[in-house]
């Protein structure tokens, strides 16, 4: 995982442009199924217009001969959809388009012009202060800004039933680690390993876009689809470092999703951080708008905005590491397996039925063992709480609640309550 986002993270992404075509293409390598389409300059979705085209060749700022900030080293230091330039720039001018960061003194802040035609650069205060002492500066920016198109992907990964579970992605960041690119490995690798079980029941929908504009595309033209058939959804950002995770949930609130997302959490991270609706800043505003109303929360670690190092170059290689990546894949994973095994389950029997002649309670009473101790040993009374209030009408996550047993650790119980037919799905 580390040796993709390696990949990854020096690529030059925005809104649109090559960098994000380069970025998908080296996804599709690792997952073939993956398709890629392109949206024309100029198309209206709703009350957005597709840009034009975005690329650069290089930039740099020199005084006296010498590069002093250069796009090639990081492409932080451009402000992003910058328009063309070339000529000598006297200080006070230059000043005027430049970006630092006085509490971060070592950081390249990251600032966008997506929608307003303008230039621009980025630098850290240390840098700004070291090497800026002429009195003018020769200014380059080879960049092109024309017709083009917008470039995102998705990958539908079938199971029995035709009723999706969404997870959505950016690819529009520059190089941040966290905040971009950690999104799109965890997705990767999630649909590489959801491809092996055979025994899927939902069909899984896995979208690229560029934040924003890219899923307000995504919805326009898969809207039907999308509102017939998607049960749960999250957005996926922020999940390579090391810190706790974060939940921010639907607009109701409610959804399977968010029950999924929730119960996991409660019973097998115990310890994150919950924010409401109102703390939303990534594409869950678009997935959850009114008219559109999909049942889509967001899982991190920790929370875009939340962290100094976001949308700085100090989000990088570092601040990520293997263990946060798999142990966020883990927990996309668990999760929705608690949403491909949360049906409605009743018992097949009235009254309590004989769990002993199935090795599933003890045959020999005592009080260590007695459904009314606390002792660990005790999991069949789990089975018989299960079984309690598997009434056809509670779901998983419904008995989870009401038994205090998190979902997640209620699946193999249930398998077997199914197996030894003491419960119908």
């Amino acid at each position: 995982m580390i040796n993709l986002a390696k990949k990854l993270f020096p690529i030059c992404r925005s809104l649109t442009g090559d960098g994000n075509r380069k970025t998908l293409e080296i996804l599709k390598k690792e997952v073939p199924e993956l398709t890629l389409y392109e949206i024309s300059s100029g198309k209206k979705f709703y009350d957005w217009v597709v840009p034009d085209e975005w690329n650069v060749k290089d930039a740099y700022i020199s005084a006296n001969g010498k590069k002093i900030v250069d796009f090639k080293k990081n492409n932080l230091h451009l402000v992003g959809y910058s328009i063309p330039f070339n000529g000598i720039i006297k200080k006070k001018e230059l000043f005027k388009r430049l970006h630092t960061l006085h509490n971060q003194k070592n950081a390249i802040p990251y600032v966008t012009s997506y929608y307003k035609k303008d230039w621009g650069f980025c630098v850290s205060y240390n840098d700004f202060k070291k090497k800026f002492k002429s009195k003018e500066y020769q200014v380059v920016i080879n960049s092109t800004l024309k017709r083009g198109s917008l470039t995102f992907a998705d990958c539908i990964i079938k199971g029995k039933n035709k009723k999706e579970v969404l997870i959505s992605c950016n690819i529009c960041h520059p190089s941040m680690a966290n905040n971009e690119v950690s999104g799109m490995i965890v997705a990767i690798n999630f649909i590489k390993n959801l491809k092996k079980i055979k025994d899927r029941h939902y069909t899984y929908r896995i979208v690229f876009v560029p934040e924003t504009l890219g899923s307000i595309i995504y919805i326009n033209k898969n809207f039907k689809d999308l509102k017939k058939n998607v049960i749960a959804g999250f957005v996926l950002t922020c999940v390579g470092d090391d810190n706790e995770f974060s939940y921010l949930p639907s607009r109701s609130g409610n959804k399977l999703s968010d029950r999924s997302a929730v119960n996991y959490f409660n019973f097998n991270i115990k310890k994150f951080n919950k924010y409401t609706y109102l703390d939303r800043g990534s594409d869950e505003r678009q997935y959850c708008s009114p008219g559109v109303d999909l049942p889509v929360c967001s899982i991190m670690r920790t929370k875009y905005n939340t962290y100094p190092e976001y949308h700085t170059s100090l989000d990088n290689l570092n601040f990520i590491s293997e263990k946060g990546l798999k142990n966020s894949l883990q927990m996309l994973e668990n999760i929705t397996l608690i949403i491909e095994n949360n049906f409605k389950y009743k018992s097949t029997y009235k009254c309590e039925p004989k769990l002993g002649s199935r090795n599933l309670y003890p045959e020999i009473s005592s009080k260590s063992l007695s459904p009314l101790s606390n002792s660990k040993k005790n999991n069949f009374i789990n089975y018989l709480n299960f079984l309690a209030y598997a009434d056809g009408k509670n779901d998983l996550i419904d008995i989870s609640e009401k038994i205090g047993v998190g979902a997640f650790d209620l699946i193999e119980i249930k398998n077997i309550l199914l197996k030894e037919k003491l419960i119908t799905k």
